[in-house]
């Protein structure tokens, strides 16, 4: 499996037609995805990404700076598009750094797909986890300009059911970014402000 995994970075890595690399950091004072809160604590978000041909892989990753568990992610991702839609493969993985992480261990992974298009002003996106998610949670949201609505089922709500998670409004400026996020299925708001790099 290692030799798999490795054989086909380094293919990836040294295509022809690999064109582009970008990276950055995302420092945000709370780590809040899709109305829901990861680890109660600022974060530090780095990225790595390799564009080629009409493929892009990529690293995310989200650090918890007061170590709490919750809030550590690292994920890889394919994305292509398809017309006018953007589809999406991303491998979830939460490290909680304590020597018992198994990152070769699928059944620690959460696979999602996802595809989304713009519309003018009018963005939606539709992801729906494929693996390691016994309810197959799904999340729907709908962006027109400044403004944001989400719903979703499975590990999204509280009872499982379709509910609306992520009722937002958003504005940036320089490299500056703030958004108001209501979770009516929480009952919760946040106020999340981003410095990005």
């Amino acid at each position: 499996m290692k030799r798999i995994v490795g054989l086909l970075l380094a293919t990836v890595l040294t295509s022809s037609g690999f064109s582009q690399m970008s990276m950055g950091v995302d420092v945000f004072n709370r780590y809040v995805w899709r109305g829901s809160d990861f680890g109660n604590s600022a974060s530090i978000q780095p990225f790595l990404e390799y564009s080629f041909t009409d493929v892009t892989i990529g690293a995310w990753g989200a650090w918890a700076i007061n170590g709490a568990p919750g809030g550590n992610e690292n994920d890889i991702y394919v994305m292509t598009s398809l017309g006018p839609v953007d589809l999406i493969l991303t491998d979830y993985f939460f490290p909680e750094y304590t020597g018992s992480d198994h990152i070769l261990d699928l059944e620690s992974h959460t696979i999602e797909f996802a595809m989304g298009t713009e519309l003018g002003p009018l963005s939606t996106t539709l992801a729906m986890n494929i693996s390691g998610d016994d309810d197959n949670s799904t999340y729907l949201e709908l962006q027109y300009k400044v403004l944001t609505l989400g719903i979703g089922n499975g590990f999204y709500s509280r009872d499982g059911n379709f509910a609306p998670v992520n009722i937002g409004v958003s504005g940036k400026k320089d490299n500056l970014s703030i958004a108001y996020i209501i979770n009516p299925d929480q009952e919760t708001s946040f106020l999340v402000l981003g410095v990005h790099f």
